[in-house]
């Protein structure tokens, strides 16, 4: 299937490894231009290389944090600069630290409001001009699981993702008349260091190691597996893309069916 890409101009943020990366190839190996941000810039450009000598598409690095305004906008006037416009944007970020309701200050919520919600509505801001501008656009973002269930031990991430749900069910209504499409995408247990790193926390308050504790991490899973970051990134790009043309306002978990939920 042509989906449509080659030649669209996207932005991937949280770009420099899991799913942004893969999300960032999989829109390369379509034929889209692809800028890519992340605040490690040796681990940016080393991503841009591989996507680049995957795919021969052209990759713009731009090292930036999402926390910073001043580095959206640096992001998306270079995106132009070096391609003219903006069809795609996929907003991406860390997520918010692990942890219970009495351990977080808030301090700690504000930081998790500004990097899960406010950097998304800011990356939204920035893009919107341009995508009125020609009348088509894609707006992506990935956020978790827990928009749909929440997740124990997860309180920050629980709170203030169903933020962004709300967000974007709100500009679909508000961008359909400019044929610019908005989803959320939400990622179950896919394989990447933020998941390992929670899966290590629990096997050690299981008293076990890590491999010991797979088989209970993946028991309530259908497909009986952790997912993979490619596979994650197929469901993106096709919501990125033209045969996607009339889905938007859309919650799609890509979890192997882990949310039992019927909404």
């Amino acid at each position: 299937m042509d989906l449509g890409l080659k030649g669209r101009v996207a932005i991937v943020a949280a770009a420099s490894k899991g799913m942004g990366k893969a999300c960032a190839l999989g829109l390369a190996a379509e034929g889209a231009r692809v800028t890519v941000c992340a605040r490690s810039e040796a681990d940016l450009l080393a991503a841009a290389n591989e996507i680049r000598e995957k795919t021969k598409a052209e990759v713009l690095a731009v090292p930036a944090d999402v926390l910073r305004p001043a580095d959206i906008r640096r992001v998306v006037a270079k995106t132009v600069e070096a391609f003219g416009g903006v069809d795609i944007l996929i907003a991406n970020a860390g997520g918010p630290p692990l942890g219970s309701f009495d351990q977080m200050s808030d301090a700690e919520w504000q930081a998790a409001f500004e990097l899960t919600l406010l950097s998304t509505v800011r990356l939204i801001r920035e893009v919107l001009p341009h995508m009125r501008k020609q009348r088509w656009g894609r707006i992506l973002s990935i956020q978790s699981s827990s928009v749909k269930q929440p997740i124990d031990g997860l309180v920050l991430s629980n709170g203030i993702r169903p933020g962004v749900v709300g967000l974007s069910k709100t500009l679909a209504t508000e961008l359909g008349k400019d044929n610019i499409l908005i989803n959320t995408v939400c990622p179950g247990r896919i394989l990447t260091d933020r998941l390992q790193s929670g899966l290590r926390a629990r096997a050690k308050g299981a008293g076990k190691s890590l491999e010991e504790y797979l088989p209970t991490a993946t028991a309530e899973i259908p497909l009986g597996r952790i997912g993979s970051p490619e596979e994650f990134a197929h469901v993106v790009v096709f919501l990125a893309s033209e045969r996607a043309s009339y889905v938007t306002g859309a919650t799609i978990q890509v979890d192997g069916g882990l949310i039992r939920g019927i909404p």
